[in-house]
């Protein structure tokens, strides 16, 4: 592809509908319900599929891109970011997850199992900030940026499927109400060229 392409919030459809959505502008709010997440077995042993994506086709050979903001974020577990999606049990959530009273970078990555791994970024507070997901070889690359820090690359993760993925922005909130979280942004664009090196900003 060439250049940036944004997503219309209508053009994704919803895994598992939010308690509510609402476009204001060029933004989305979304409001997920209490107790919904994305979570199987490993350590608790609970299995949960049923927080809010909004999903759409990531067509083969793009990078997906979505940005929100922060301010909001004041709970434990409270969370947003990328799923990507390739089917029940083989999905990957990446975003920004409140965990020890700050906001940390999150990545679970499941097939079958979740695996969980945190990296705390106090200095993003109340930022805007933005994830992106690059498909290369057999893996996807897991990056994040705050409105004043660069990019960050928080995974390299095995996600073995060339097509048949979805990707989009979601939200949970496992332990409280009232939770809503402002994207800003949702776009598809030029994949990773390698690992070492930064993708453009827009």
């Amino acid at each position: 592809m060439n250049g940036r392409k944004r997503m219309d919030w209508k053009a994704g459809a919803w895994l598992n509908p939010p308690q509510s959505s609402r476009e204001e502008g060029e933004m989305l709010k979304v409001v997920p319900e209490k107790g919904r997440d994305f979570w199987k077995k490993t350590l608790y042993g609970f299995e949960f599929e049923d927080g809010p994506a909004l999903l759409a086709h990531w067509e083969p050979g793009t990078a997906v891109e979505v940005s929100f903001e922060l301010a909001s974020f004041t709970e434990l577990y409270d969370q947003a970011g990328l799923l990507l999606y390739h089917g029940p049990g083989q999905w990957i959530k990446a975003g920004i997850e409140i965990n020890d009273g700050i906001p940390q970078l999150a990545a679970v990555v499941t097939d079958g199992y979740s695996d969980w791994s945190l990296a705390a970024v106090p200095e993003w507070a109340g930022e805007e900030v933005t994830l992106r997901a690059s498909i290369m070889k057999d893996a996807v690359i897991l990056r994040a940026r705050s409105g004043h820090h660069p990019w960050r690359t928080i995974r390299v993760a095995r996600f073995p499927y060339p097509s048949d993925n979805k990707a989009g922005p979601y939200t949970c909130s496992p332990t409280r109400d009232g939770f809503e979280v402002t994207f800003t942004r949702w776009e598809c664009t030029e994949p990773d060229r390698e690992l070492h090196s930064d993708p453009p900003m827009e």
